[in-house]
């Protein structure tokens, strides 16, 4: 006999969220709008996500006295972010639900693991070689060549842990640096990949349900500054076939992977159309705030109809849309952003301004186009 799934959780129920940043916070205002309370779990006394619910338990992400209180007072536990602890993520799902699983946690935090699964499965990535010391460096540019990337496997995020490999690179100099962003983990420290000349970026947010439904939206093109999300366009501007391939990557990952919940996928589009996959992030991503404001269903109440058991919602936009970031001292241009007619503004609440800092965004809408690369 097939196997019984548990009912959807009804409203009333308690979503355990692992990490306070604004992706937690846009999690339970999305959960509060279907009738979810919400709890934090964050090391960060003002975290953004603290300041619009009262369920918050502050503390470090190895304090296991509070992460069993945590567990307990949560029907399910997601996370806003992919740097969490594998073993919070895996005390927490010894006494709660926790969704994505901490197996996909694993897999999407650490970059020869991620790359190893999408080969698995086979979805094209870009060639690459696990590094573990400066004497693999040096074999792997020898194999891979010049220019090529040597990344940290883990922790690395917004262009930190990343080392350009060009002709004039001196490879001990560039392990010694990587080094010092690598983090702790087992396996390999570094990657080498080779360099990539696309034509430009895309993302696609995938959803799963517990019960196997998969939705996604369209393909978006990410724009960056200094290695930072600068601004998205929705719909990407690509052919028809190229946003269908993309869209067919996604929903296989997302399949091949188990996952519940949502996920980002970023991937780079050669000047022929050919996708490469770049990265996942198993949570809510930054390119995916457009959907608050041009699609009837967010990527964050997305989030919480899957890991809750939902329906999932539709993903069809009904406006095209450009998100652009507020990083640093831009958030304080607020007021002429709030009489702008038309532009949507969400910030933050982050006590403190730094150079580079994600301090909100700002979504502008226009009539849908032509373009119709819908999911």
């Amino acid at each position: 006999m097939p196997m019984q799934l548990p009912p959807p959780l009804p409203p009333g129920a308690t979503i355990g969220i692992l990490g306070g940043g604004q992706l937690g916070r846009m999690l339970v205002l999305a959960a509060a709008r279907l009738g979810y309370r919400a709890i934090v779990f964050s090391p960060e006394a003002n975290a953004p996500a603290a300041q619009v619910t009262n369920g918050t338990i502050i503390a470090a992400y190895d304090d296991e006295r509070a992460l069993a209180r945590f567990a307990a007072e949560s029907n399910v536990v997601t996370y806003e972010f992919e740097n969490i602890p594998f073993a919070t993520a895996a005390a927490v799902a010894d006494r709660a639900l926790v969704r994505p699983s901490p197996e996909v946690l694993a897999i999407c935090q650490d970059r020869n693991r991620e790359k190893a699964f999408l080969a698995r499965v086979g979805v094209p990535v870009t060639a690459n070689i696990p590094i573990a010391d400066a004497a693999d460096l040096v074999a792997a540019v020898g194999q891979i060549g010049r220019p090529a990337v040597l990344k940290s496997a883990r922790f690395g995020y917004d262009g930190k842990g990343q080392v350009r490999i060009d002709d004039t690179t001196d490879l001990a100099g560039a392990w010694a640096e990587l080094q010092s962003a690598a983090g702790t983990g087992s396996g390999p420290a570094g990657i080498l990949e080779a360099w990539v000349d696309f034509a430009l970026e895309i993302s696609v947010i995938v959803a799963r349900s517990v019960h196997g439904e998969t939705k996604a939206f369209v393909p978006v093109q990410n724009i960056h500054e200094h290695h930072i999300l600068k601004r998205t366009i929705a719909p990407a501007p690509i052919a028809a076939p190229v946003a269908a391939a993309a869209l067919d990557l996604a929903h296989a990952i997302a399949r091949g992977m188990g996952l519940i919940g949502v996920m980002a996928i970023e991937m780079f589009v050669g000047h022929d159309g050919r996708l490469l996959v770049n990265e996942l992030a198993p949570r809510p991503h930054n390119s995916g705030h457009w959907t608050i404001d041009a699609c009837p269903t967010s990527q964050f109440e997305q989030c919480v109809r899957a890991i809750t058991g939902l329906p999932l919602g539709s993903t069809a936009p009904f406006a095209d849309a450009v998100m652009d970031n507020l990083l640093g001292a831009e958030a304080d241009d607020w007021l002429r952003i709030a009489a702008e007619p038309g532009a949507r503004l969400h910030l933050y609440g982050k006590d403190s301004i730094r150079p580079g800092r994600k301090m909100g965004h700002v979504t502008r809408l226009t009539a849908r186009g032509a373009s119709e690369n819908g999911a």
